[in-house]
């Protein structure tokens, strides 16, 4: 009823001090305000006309197609799981490969340090599949710690993060995520412990 009324009323979309008041005075409704608030707020128009504040975004960056399994790799942490077996596991390292779509999920406690999770990462990832030259993450401070950037500068291998809210740029990982907490759903459903598959 108010998108109705605000564009019968107003051709074009005014400021909310503008419209707020004539529309207070003629219409009463439990929620008014709110439903009022939204439909500003959402209004396709009014958000395209707004002033932009800040930088220009960049041009996305071409991830190169890796030649061999295990070259580049997309990971990711999943934390919050319900502990699912003895170990109280809670959080979970997912590494994907972007070449062969192969993934590793490393169960941890989500208290663990950076080193706990390097060498985690060192003994099931980098001794199975060798130094990977590209890792691309997100901004995770276990990821981002001093220890793994001199222990990535001593392998030669480019760490390329993602900027904060743009989960496309980790795609691959993300999607994993989804299929990887599908799956527990179901063994958990008929209480299986997670670290046994």
């Amino acid at each position: 009823m108010l998108l109705q009324l605000l564009q019968k009323k107003y051709r074009s979309p005014e400021l909310e001090s503008q419209l707020e008041e004539p529309w207070l005075r003629a219409y009463w409704c439990s929620t008014r305000e709110q439903e009022f608030g939204e439909y500003i707020n959402t209004c396709e128009r009014c958000q395209k006309v707004n002033r932009k504040h800040g930088k220009k975004y960049g041009l996305l960056q071409h991830i190169e197609e890796p030649k061999h399994p295990w070259e580049t790799i997309n990971m990711d942490w999943v934390t919050g799981l319900v502990p699912g077996c003895k170990e109280n596991y809670n959080a979970c390292l997912i590494t994907v490969d972007s070449l062969s779509k192969s993934m590793r999920c490393l169960p941890f406690h989500k208290g663990d340090t950076a080193l706990d999770t390097a060498l985690l990462f060192f003994n099931n990832i980098i001794s199975t599949c060798g130094v990977s030259k590209i890792i691309i993450s997100d901004r995770e401070p276990k990821f981002t710690s001093e220890f793994w950037t001199n222990l990535y500068d001593m392998l030669g291998t480019k760490l390329s993060f993602s900027t904060a809210y743009h989960p496309q740029t980790d795609g691959l990982a993300e999607r994993m995520i989804q299929t990887m907490e599908d799956i527990l759903r179901r063994f958990c459903a008929y209480g299986m412990e997670y670290k046994d598959h």
